[in-house]
Parts: C-alpha cells; sequence; structure tokens
C-alpha cells in the first residue's frame, strides 16, 4: 500500500486561508530565533500557520508576507505590543501541577536546611502557574506559611502570566491531591462552581513578570537559591542553551540548585553546573 502523501514547507495547502510559503516560514523561524532564542524545526510549519494565522486576521492582512513586513517595519507602541503577540502565538505551554513530582520530594528536603533564613526561588517558565503554585506549596508544607520565601516567576508569554496572575483553575486540575486542594485553593460556587482559586497566603510572596531569556540583562535582585528552568531548553539549540546557562548561573549563589526537564542533560556545561540528582544540577 503506497504511504499516504505528507505536506511540505514548500507547498500551499488548497484550503489555506492565507498565502503561506516556504519563505514566510523560513522567515518567522528566523525572526522568533531572534526574538525569542526558540528554535523551530521542519515539522512545525502546520503549527505556524494555525497559530499566527489568528494575528492575519486580527490585523487584517491578506498574506504571511504583508504580515511579516509589516511586524520588521512598524515601530513604538504597536510594534511593541505586536511582536509581544507574535512571540505569545509561537510559545508552547504545557503544564500541570507537580508536574515531574520527584522534583517537588527533591525540593522539600532541600529547603529544610534553608528553615529561618530568607529564600529567594526563580521559577523562569511560569507558564498559566501551576509549576509556580506547586513550588509554593512545597515551600509551604517544608517551612511554613511564615517562611520568608521570594518567589519570583517568569515568563515571556504574557497571556499565561495573566492566567497565573489570577490563579483559578478547573477543580478536577491534574496533579492535586485532596489535601492540598484543602488547604491551599477556595473552591467556587454559583456560576464559579467546578473552578479553584490559589488563596491569597499561598499568593503572598509571589511576583509574577515578563522575562525573554534572550535579553542582555535580567534584573532580577539578589542571588537565587534555587531556580527551576524545567522543559525550556529543549526550545534551544546548544549555542543558546550554553548563554543562557551562562546567564542563569550568573544570578544564583554558590551550590544553588537548578531543577532542569526530564529530557535536558546539560553535562557538557560542567564549568557551571554539576548533576547532583535526577535531573538537578548544582551550581559549581
Amino acid at each position: 500500500m503506497p504511504a499516504a502523501p505528507t505536506a511540505t514547507a514548500s507547498s500551499d495547502a488548497i484550503d489555506h486561508e492565507f498565502s503561506f510559503s516556504r519563505a514566510d516560514f523560513d522567515r518567522v523561524r528566523e525572526l522568533i530565533y531572534r526574538h525569542a532564542g526558540i528554535s523551530l524545526h521542519e515539522g512545525k510549519h502546520a503549527m505556524v500557520y494555525s497559530r499566527l494565522s489568528r494575528r492575519l486576521r486580527d490585523t487584517g492582512h491578506k498574506s504571511f508576507a504583508a504580515y511579516l513586513q509589516w511586524l520588521e517595519s512598524t515601530s513604538g507602541a504597536q510594534a511593541t505590543q505586536e511582536w509581544q503577540e507574535f512571540v505569545n502565538c509561537l510559545t508552547t505551554n504545557l503544564t500541570s501541577f507537580f508536574r515531574e513530582d520527584h522534583h517537588f520530594h527533591a525540593l522539600k528536603d532541600d529547603l529544610k536546611p534553608l528553615a529561618g533564613k530568607p529564600v529567594r526561588i526563580w521559577c523562569c517558565a511560569a507558564s498559566t502557574g501551576e509549576e509556580p503554585y506547586s513550588i509554593a506549596m512545597t515551600c509551604h508544607e517544608a517551612l511554613g506559611a511564615s517562611a520568608q520565601v521570594q518567589l519570583t516567576c517568569s515568563d515571556i508569554d504574557t497571556n499565561v502570566l495573566n492566567t497565573a496572575r489570577r490563579g483559578v483553575y478547573n477543580a478536577d486540575a491534574r496533579g492535586l491531591d485532596a489535601g492540598r486542594l484543602k488547604n491551599f485553593f477556595l473552591r467556587g460556587t454559583g456560576a464559579n462552581s467546578g473552578r479553584i482559586r490559589v488563596k491569597p497566603e499561598l499568593q503572598k510572596g509571589i511576583e509574577f513578570r515578563t522575562l525573554n531569556l534572550m535579553d542582555n540583562q535580567w534584573q532580577l535582585g539578589d542571588p537565587f537559591h534555587i531556580v527551576f528552568c524545567r522543559n525550556v531548553m529543549i526550545y534551544f539549540d546548544a549555542p543558546t542553551q550554553r548563554k543562557v546557562l551562562e546567564r542563569i548561573h550568573r544570578v544564583m549563589r554558590p551550590h544553588g540548585l537548578l531543577f532542569v526537564g526530564h529530557s535536558e542533560n546539560f553535562t557538557e556545561s560542567r564549568d557551571l553546573f554539576r548533576l547532583r540528582g535526577k535531573t538537578i544540577y548544582e551550581r559549581v
């Protein structure tokens, strides 16, 4: 039986609403790499079309070529806003509460020696907030509600950060057990039935902010004891990974801990971090 034909980035599908050539795709890849460090591979053609076509509709452009030319030539506040929309469309946000839960067991143990001391933690891919609030819950469980923990949570995508700030989720959100639901969330009633909201006391001490890891300067304050940078580097090529690791190294305390994703490996950067546990690195 012959193989089914596959679409290529060089051809326009008949049912495409907008013209989207191979040159357009390559231009998108170049722009998102230059602006956010994201390396899009060949298989992302359909994803790029699907996500960016909404920007063409919203801005009134009839082709990708026209939209991309406008994006690069526009200046001022309108340009800043549209570049942010461009990035928001092309970032991927897949998260849940206590995802890769072995990290949170390790975090609880690593926090205990810091009891009674100010602790600074950075979650550099906050997404819609499940990871930051999982970190915050772990801090409460390990150190108590009165602990001096400052949790800085950043993301390049402003849309997901707005969701994180609200702290409202479905009551059946994956990763939450009955005890944590009771201790850290308020249940919605009436029109909000089936929803939960993070309690104000858990949100205390959490700062959400927009940050592009490609920026030359990160204004993050005092060095961090712990950094969560999970499932971020998989979107970067090797030179970009190294650049970001060097910058993370500079904003961490000596012997601070870096938590990374299950498929990320930085043994080639032994001069910066040494492996301390399962996908947990210690700053050299």
